[in-house]
């Protein structure tokens, strides 16, 4: 869906959320092409002219996010959860650290190894050098929005018009690119919901 419409119902969910209205939610979507930009964003991050992004079809963002510039689009996998880390989880490095967790969980689910941190950077990595799951997330009233972004079989040509994150000296890669197949993204998306499951001890309703 559009960039504007999953913000939309994920705004609309954390308001209630917030309220008590609403469960916990994890949303998980693919997004037409955009490019968006954190709170503390470099727009020099974005290499590529507005002619260039105009005629591929991809817009441009400024979002609540914490975080640079990243893209997303097809066969990427978007997490939002939305959830109330109020009363024992108020932590938002924890809440970071967790999300790294998911993701590492969902590589070894696709048989790729190497899958970690990198200290200093936010993310889940390969190798320490191939970013495969970016974080940018919102928290207001410990009730978190955005979120995750897992690349399944991505166009990462794509991350050629930015510097991905701010990050100049390490690469992107894709699950279909660490194992040189071609997964559909509902696979990620089921592993992906299993293990934020396992991760944040909850179970679905």
């Amino acid at each position: 869906i559009s960039y504007a419409e999953g913000q939309r119902i994920m705004e609309d969910r954390a308001n209630a959320r917030a309220r008590g209205e609403a469960p916990d939610t994890l949303f998980l979507l693919e997004h037409d092409p955009v490019l968006t930009l954190g709170r503390r964003a470099d727009k020099a991050n974005i290499i590529a002219s507005a002619e260039r992004l105009a005629a591929q079809g991809i817009e441009v963002v400024e979002t609540g996010r914490g975080g640079d510039v990243t893209y997303h689009g097809p066969g990427q996998v978007v997490g939002y959860p939305v959830i109330d880390l109020k009363p024992d989880r108020k932590d938002v490095r924890r809440y970071v650290h967790d999300l790294e967790e998911v993701m590492m969980r969902t590589c070894e689910d696709f048989g790729i190894s190497g899958a970690g941190r990198v200290e200093g950077l936010i993310g889940t990595w390969i190798e320490g050098q191939r970013k495969i799951g970016a974080i940018g997330v919102r928290i207001s009233r410990w009730v978190t929005s955005h979120g995750f972004a897992f690349n399944v079989n991505s166009d990462l040509t794509a991350f050629d018009l930015i510097v991905p994150c701010g990050i100049s000296d390490r690469g992107v890669t894709s699950v279909a690119r660490e194992t040189t197949e071609a997964p559909e993204t509902s696979a990620a998306v089921e592993s992906l919901t299993k293990r934020f499951l396992q991760v944040f001890d909850c179970r679905p309703i």
